[in-house]
């Protein structure tokens, strides 16, 4: 009889505790990965970061740090109340994305609009900032930077003659210019946020742009 090796047994052990019995393969659709620890939210930055939106000319609402459990959190966050035009369902956001999104929305937004459509964006349409989920929803994941107010995802814009560009309709729409625009505003965002994501990412965003200021860099 061949005799088994220490490696041998001592391999079947680590498989064997891989796989626990009646153990499922992925965990429950509602958990994810907690949050990496991140440093405090310094004070001295937070004040830097909110002079600086101020002489970006965004009007905001600082808002108090809440806590909501499971990793989710809104700390050092404002509500923009006005930074040259309506943006929807903006909620809370961190300072850092708060003055990266109005730099955007004033600087890269009309220039692109300006070359492209010939015609002014009058209104932005989002689908949000905080949400408290994992990445992408997948059960398992890390925490998505929406769960720390940390992300918008943008779907559309309205233009002043009263056309409608969004991501799902145009951006492989057969219009070239409406194409071209929302390629423009994708790649400046590329030079102001930490991570970009549109449709070429993936399937999940063929229908908005996603803007966060967590680790990057990284556009797609």
């Amino acid at each position: 009889m061949r005799r088994i090796g220490l490696s041998g047994v001592l391999a079947g052990l680590v498989l064997a505790s891989c796989v626990p019995p009646g153990k499922p393969a992925r965990p429950p659709a509602t958990t994810y990965r907690p949050p990496t620890p991140r440093p405090a939210y310094d004070a001295a930055a937070r004040r830097q970061c909110l002079a600086q939106l101020t002489a970006d000319g965004a009007r905001y609402s600082v808002l108090p740090d809440r806590d909501f459990g499971n990793g989710c959190s809104a700390i050092g966050t404002v509500q923009l109340d006005d930074i040259g035009m309506p943006v929807s369902n903006l909620g809370a956001m961190t300072c850092p994305l708060a003055d990266a999104f109005t730099r955007w929305t004033r600087d890269a937004t009309q220039k692109a609009a300006q070359a492209w459509l010939d015609s002014p964006v009058v209104k932005i349409e989002s689908f949000g900032t905080y949400s408290c989920r994992p990445v992408n929803g997948v059960a398992g994941a890390r925490l998505s930077e929406h769960g720390l107010s940390n992300a918008v995802d943008i779907s559309g814009f309205v233009l002043a003659n009263g056309r409608r560009i969004t991501v799902l309709a145009d951006w492989n729409g057969p219009d070239e210019y409406a194409r071209n625009f929302l390629r423009a505003v994708h790649d400046a965002g590329c030079r102001r946020f930490s991570v970009v994501l549109g449709p070429d990412a993936n399937a999940l965003h063929r229908n908005h742009l996603h803007f966060d200021m967590g680790r990057g860099p990284y556009c797609k």
